[in-house]
């Protein structure tokens, strides 16, 4: 097949999501593997998203291609109510991955389900209805979920739920808290929090959900004592304190959970994307035994008809013994440490138009600003249209020399697979480079 063919038909039949139909014309891709894709006319992509930041182990790799095949020639599907051996061992190894005491794993098709399922066991074992989540957010498009995301993906759909209420998280580098340190950012979005919580009625809150490092919404690395402070709150009042690690999960922080680089123990965390790289649909909610407990002899009022699919429950599990016997945890830590983080200290002072860079493992931001002093965006929050001109402007650089990156509103995000190789990262960070050079000269401070 050509690409033009594959165009026409995704042109005359394929409804996209989160686009305008008749504005978009989708990019028909031949191939992958590694960090790279390519289209049928021979261009070659080095992949900084990811795809959608879940592409972990990179494309193709053949152990897990393999282990799908493996399984489809064993069994392709048997219905959740009975016992498959891929669906018990993907949940024992995750629950060993997983802080203790959360030991029993609740499967869905993706993060969306994963977060909508938390917060109906969180609503259930406290018999409590609200559920506290922060602006800067995503948490998916279901309807629970996108009640619960804080981003503006959430207008178009409202009214969806009821029972969300938002909140203001930490972002260091635009504090809602006027705060001048991260210490002190802490402190005061601690006691909003807290205030939050007091002035909502700690009696009807069952959850507060959090990304333990926010993904699409800017890459936000939780200031010290933070996550640890809305532990505390969480069992001061007998909240639910669920983690959304869709994103931030299996490898992608360094860590095989976000959590664990605070050492942080949530009730409930929701994973998917890079628990197998999006190689067949899989997420889930990995459920502490309290919680668990609750449903013993009351039935959990939720279910799906692929929970814990045979072929994606063997293409987890062929991924985390991958991810064991290959390093990739540790690559992604030492890549971000050693390889990434001076990268993009060197582009921020070269670049007048980057205000700021953070991030951890494969999981970096580069924030471009038009005055350093008053920390203007590029391009104003939810930009579209001519007003997304300078961002566009920027991808398009790096769609042109050979890298395809993630871009939300004025920010660039660096988000290569797990197993990106210090060269690979070398290359895309001189194509960001290039790349910035049109973003300087939108600079006015």
């Amino acid at each position: 097949m050509t690409g033009e063919q594959v165009r026409a038909d995704d042109r005359a039949h394929v409804f996209h999501s989160w686009s305008a139909q008749g504005l978009i014309n989708p990019m028909p891709v031949a191939g992958a593997e590694g960090s790279y894709f390519w289209d049928y006319d021979g261009n070659r992509y080095l992949d900084f998203a990811s795809q959608l930041v879940n592409v972990n182990i990179g494309h193709q790799h053949p152990r897990l291609v393999a282990a799908i095949q493996e399984q489809a020639a064993k069994l392709c599907t048997i219905q959740p109510a009975f016992a498959n051996d891929k669906r018990g061992e993907a949940a024992r190894l995750i629950a060993e991955l997983a802080p203790a005491p959360l030991n029993k794993v609740f499967f869905t098709n993706g993060g969306a389900e994963a977060n909508e399922n938390a917060i109906r066991l969180a609503r259930g074992h406290t018999g409590r209805h609200k559920v506290l989540a922060t602006y800067r957010s995503y948490h998916g498009s279901t309807s629970t979920a996108i009640t619960a995301t804080g981003d503006p993906r959430r207008w178009p759909n409202e009214p969806a739920a009821i029972g969300v209420v938002h909140f203001w998280g930490p972002y260091p580098y635009r504090s809602p808290f006027y705060a001048e340190t991260p210490e002190q950012e802490t402190e005061r979005a601690l006691r909003h929090l807290r205030d939050t919580i007091v002035f909502e009625g700690a009696g009807t809150i069952a959850a507060v959900l959090l990304e333990t490092v926010v993904g699409t919404n800017g890459i936000l690395v939780p200031p010290p004592g933070y996550l640890a402070g809305v532990r505390g709150i969480c069992d001061e009042f007998g909240i639910v304190f669920i983690a959304d690690e869709v994103m931030a999960g299996f490898g992608r922080c360094g860590e095989w959970f976000a959590v664990d680089r605070w050492n942080v123990t949530p009730d409930l965390i929701t994973f998917a994307k890079g628990v197998n790289s999006g190689y067949l649909p899989l997420g889930g909610v990995v459920i502490a035994d309290e919680i668990a407990e609750t449903f013993r002899e009351r039935p959990f009022p939720g279910g799906l008809t692929y929970s814990g699919h045979p072929l994606a429950c063997a293409s987890a599990v062929a991924s985390i013994e991958i991810f064991k016997e290959e390093g990739i945890v540790e690559h992604a830590r030492a890549i971000g440490d050693d390889v990434i983080a001076p990268g993009l200290a060197a582009l921020a002072a070269k670049h007048p138009s980057v205000g700021d860079v953070r991030g951890l493992g494969v999981f970096w931001a580069i924030e471009l600003v038009r005055d350093r002093a008053t920390r203007e965006p590029l391009v104003p929050y939810n930009a579209a249209g001519a007003a997304a001109g300078p961002m566009n402007e920027v991808a398009a650089a790096c769609k042109q020399r050979g890298l395809w990156p993630f871009i939300h509103f004025n920010r660039v995000h660096v988000v290569p697979p797990c197993t990106v190789t210090a060269d690979e990262v070398r290359t895309g960070l001189e194509i960001i480079d290039g790349a910035l050079d049109v973003a300087d000269r939108y600079y006015a401070g």
